[in-house]
C-alpha cells in the first residue's frame, strides 16, 4: 500500500490570472509617485535613470528640482554638464547624469527632440539598457515590453522557485523570458509598475510579507517554504579597500583661498570637483602620498599639515577610507597633468561647484570647524 504524500500541492500559475490579480492589487496599493501622475517619455526616462541604484525616498527629493531646472529634453541638452552634475550632486553614480546629458543631445540632434519609442533606437542612447528601454516603452508608449530589475528578479525567482543563481546569464535570460510572458498586453505600464511595487513593498529581500501578496497562492517558493532562500546569488568576492588622501591646499599668500580640482570628464566621477589627492601606495605615509599625488596631478609642492577628518565610503566594487589633510602651497603653479581643471576658491564659493559625497563631507567638516583659518595654522 502506498504511503500518503504529505507535501503541499504545486500551485498552478495561470498567466491571465497572475495579471488580473497583480493589477487588482496595484489598483488598491500603488505608491503615489510624482513621475506616475502624468507620465511622459521624458519624465519616465529621467525618473527611471534616477531610480537605478538609488532608493525611491532619495529620488523623491531630487526629481522635482531636476525637472524644474531641466523641464524637457531641449533644456537638458543645452545645459552645461557642470549644471547637470550640480543638480545631481549627492545622488551618486554620476555616470547616469553624464549619460542623460549625452543622450539628450543625441535625441535633439538625431530625433528632433522626441524620445524614440523603438527598442533599437532607445538602446542606442547612452546609458539606456534593456530595463530602461522596457520601462519607457511600456509606461510612456503603452508597448508590451518587459522589465527586469533587482526587485522584479526577486519576485520572479520566488514565483517560480528558481534554485540557480540569478547572476548566471542563463538564469537572467530565463527571467527576461518570464517577464515577457507575464507583461499585460493591454496595460503594460501599470503591470510593470505593479511588479516593481510588489518587489519594493511586499516581496522584499528579508522577511517578505507573503500573506499580503496577490500571488501568495501561486508562488512556488512559498508553497515549498523556500521564500527566504530566494533569490539565490553567486558568492561575491571580498570587496577591496583602499586608503585615499585629499588635501585642503591653502594659498601661500591669500589665507582665505584653497585649491580644488576637477576630475577628468571620462573617468570615475567625471567632471565633479574635489579636494585633490589620490590613493596611498605601499610603503608611503599618508602625508607622503598626498605630497606625491599633488606633484603628479598638479605639478605643485606642498607642506602637509594637520589632519582634518577621515571618512569611510563604499562604491559599487570597492571601499575607501578618505583622509583629508590641511596643506600649504609652497611651490609651482598648478598644471592640469591628471585633472581637467583647477580653481583657487573660498569656502563661500563652493556652492557653485558639484562635489561627490566624500568631498561634501570634507566641506561639512571645514564649515563645522568654525570656518577658515590662516594656512600657517594648518601646515608647517
Amino acid at each position: 500500500m502506498r504511503g500518503i504524500d504529505a507535501s503541499p500541492p504545486e500551485p498552478v500559475t495561470s498567466t491571465p490570472g497572475l495579471r488580473r490579480d497583480l493589477l487588482a492589487w496595484f489598483q488598491a496599493h500603488a505608491r503615489d509617485l510624482p513621475w506616475r501622475r502624468q507620465p511622459t517619455p521624458y519624465t519616465t526616462w529621467v525618473s527611471e535613470t534616477m531610480l537605478q541604484q538609488t532608493q525611491v525616498a532619495t529620488v523623491l527629493t531630487y526629481y522635482p528640482a531636476f525637472l524644474a531646472r531641466f523641464p524637457d529634453v531641449w533644456a537638458l541638452a543645452a545645459a552645461p554638464i557642470g549644471d547637470v552634475l550640480k543638480a545631481w550632486e549627492g545622488m551618486g553614480y554620476y555616470r547616469r547624469a553624464h549619460n542623460l546629458h549625452r543622450a539628450a543631445q543625441v535625441i535633439v540632434r538625431d530625433h528632433r527632440g522626441r524620445i524614440p519609442s523603438g527598442e533599437a533606437e532607445l538602446l542606442a542612447l547612452p546609458g539606456v539598457g534593456r530595463y530602461t528601454a522596457g520601462a519607457i516603452r511600456s509606461i510612456a508608449f503603452g508597448q508590451p515590453a518587459p522589465i527586469l530589475d533587482g526587485n522584479v528578479k526577486r519576485v520572479l525567482s520566488r514565483l517560480d522557485d528558481l534554485s540557480d543563481s540569478i547572476d548566471l546569464p542563463a538564469v537572467e535570460k530565463r527571467l527576461w523570458q518570464r517577464a515577457a510572458e507575464l507583461v499585460d498586453p493591454d496595460q503594460p505600464g501599470a503591470f510593470n509598475e505593479a511588479l516593481m511595487d510588489l518587489g519594493a513593498t511586499v516581496c522584499v529581500p528579508q522577511n517578505p510579507t507573503c500573506l499580503l501578496c496577490p500571488w501568495r497562492d501561486v508562488c512556488l517558493a512559498r508553497a515549498r517554504g523556500a521564500q527566504d532562500e530566494r533569490p539565490v546569488r553567486s558568492r561575491r568576492r571580498p570587496t577591496p579597500h583602499f586608503d585615499v588622501v585629499a588635501g585642503i591646499v591653502w594659498h601661500a599668500s591669500d589665507p582665505d583661498r584653497f585649491l580644488i580640482a576637477q576630475r577628468p570628464l571620462d573617468g570615475m566621477l567625471g567632471g565633479l570637483w574635489e579636494f585633490p589627492g589620490g590613493k596611498q601606495q605601499p610603503g608611503e605615509t599618508l602625508p607622503e602620498a598626498l605630497a606625491r599625488e599633488l606633484r603628479e596631478e598638479l605639478a605643485i609642492e606642498v607642506a602637509v599639515g594637520e589632519h582634518l577628518v577621515s571618512l569611510d565610503h563604499a562604491y559599487t566594487h570597492f571601499r575607501i577610507t578618505l583622509h583629508a589633510y590641511h596643506a600649504r602651497h609652497t611651490g609651482g603653479e598648478p598644471v592640469c597633468l591628471g585633472v581637467a581643471g583647477w580653481r583657487w576658491v573660498t569656502l563661500a564659493d563652493l556652492d557653485a561647484y558639484a562635489f561627490a559625497r566624500t568631498d561634501q563631507r570634507i566641506i561639512e567638516a571645514l564649515r563645522t570647524g568654525g570656518g577658515v583659518s590662516p594656512p600657517a595654522n594648518h601646515a608647517p
